[in-house]
Parts: structure tokens; C-alpha cells; sequence
């Protein structure tokens, strides 16, 4: 096992073992593609240790059927690893398409509020909340209180957040943070997203 050498160790009074497992906030922003797939890849390393976890779709479609879905349902399944749970926040709408937005912001606190519960009760180990960088950037639901919310939670539970436009105050207070930057894509150049590559 890779062992890095921090570069500062700080004065918390935290023995290396409990520094090392404090659970973590992640996020993964930027207008790069990758910020999700990143996220689904933390959740595989989570299954593999065992770990029940918490997916909440945020602003994918309730119809759309990603390969992530279906192979971490799968593998939740299996009794190999840890659970999964998926949970679908919205109702087809996307960052390029926010028609019926009441219905919308109404999903998109529905859904923070259930992840509240769940982080009271500790119900997972790893949540990914995919895509919900955007209800805090349009305002609908409050960037004051995730921070809090999450600065509370009980016990060992890390939580990925994704989504462009991540707000300063969660960047700021996330412990690990990664902007995704586009270089290049086949979009640049007309082509459509495919099969085995976006979904």
C-alpha cells in the first residue's frame, strides 16, 4: 500500500490513526468532463471495503439509465461488498434545460432533506450527492446550511459532491477539492456524447 508523507502535521491532538480515518467531504467541480465518473469510482473503492452507500441523483432524470446505476446496483447486490442505494432527485431536468422549475427546486429539497436524515442516522458510509453543486448554485437549497449540516454529521460517514459551480463557502470548507478543466473534447468538434462513454 502507497504511503504519502503529509506535508504538514497539524497541532489538532489527533493520533496519525485518527487524523488518517477522520471521514472526508470531497468535491469534484469544474466544467471538465469526469466530475461524476470520479465520484462512482469512490464509490467502487467504498463497495470493495465493504461500505453501504448512498447515491442521490440530483438533476439526472428519473428515466435516464446510467451504466453506473446498473453496475453498482449489481454489485450492491452481490453480497461481495457493501450495499447501494440509488435514489433519483429529479424529474429530467439538466443544467442545460430547467423548465418547470418549482417542480424542481421542490425536488431538489425534498432530496437534501431526505440526506439529512440519512446523515443523522448514519445510514451509509459514502454518499454521493452527483450533480448537487447545482441546487446550491441557483439557490435552491442553502450553501450556509450543507456546510453545516455536513460539519455536524455524526460518525465515519465521507460525502462527494459534484457538479459545476461549486459554491466558494463548500469549496472552502471541503477537504478535498478537484476542478475539472476541459482541454479538449469531441463535442469541440460536433460530435454527440455515445454509448459506453457518457452513459
Amino acid at each position: 500500500m502507497p504511503q504519502g508523507q503529509p506535508s504538514v502535521v497539524p497541532d489538532d491532538g489527533l493520533t496519525t490513526r485518527q487524523r488518517r480515518n477522520r471521514p472526508l467531504v470531497v468535491v469534484h467541480t469544474g466544467i471538465g468532463k469526469g466530475k461524476s465518473t470520479a465520484a462512482f469510482g469512490l464509490a467502487l473503492r467504498a463497495w470493495n471495503q465493504g461500505w453501504p452507500i448512498g447515491v442521490f441523483q440530483f438533476v439526472k432524470s428519473a428515466k435516464w439509465k446510467v451504466g453506473e446505476e446498473n453496475a453498482l446496483r449489481v454489485l450492491g447486490a452481490s453480497g461481495e461488498g457493501g450495499t447501494v442505494d440509488w435514489h433519483k432527485m429529479g424529474e429530467g431536468w439538466s443544467w442545460v434545460q430547467r423548465d418547470a422549475q418549482m417542480d424542481n427546486e421542490e425536488k431538489a429539497r425534498e432530496g437534501w432533506e431526505q440526506v439529512k436524515r440519512d446523515l443523522a442516522a448514519e445510514t451509509y458510509r459514502l454518499y454521493v450527492l452527483d450533480e448537487f453543486a447545482y441546487p446550491m448554485h441557483w439557490g435552491w437549497v442553502d450553501t450556509d446550511e450543507v456546510v453545516e449540516v455536513l460539519r455536524n454529521r455524526p460518525g465515519t460517514q465521507h460525502v462527494v459532491i459534484t457538479g459545476r459551480n461549486a459554491p466558494d463557502k463548500l469549496v472552502g470548507f471541503a477537504d478535498l477539492v478537484t476542478d475539472m478543466s476541459k482541454v479538449k473534447h469531441p463535442m469541440d468538434a460536433g460530435q454527440k456524447g455515445q454509448k459506453g462513454i457518457e452513459w
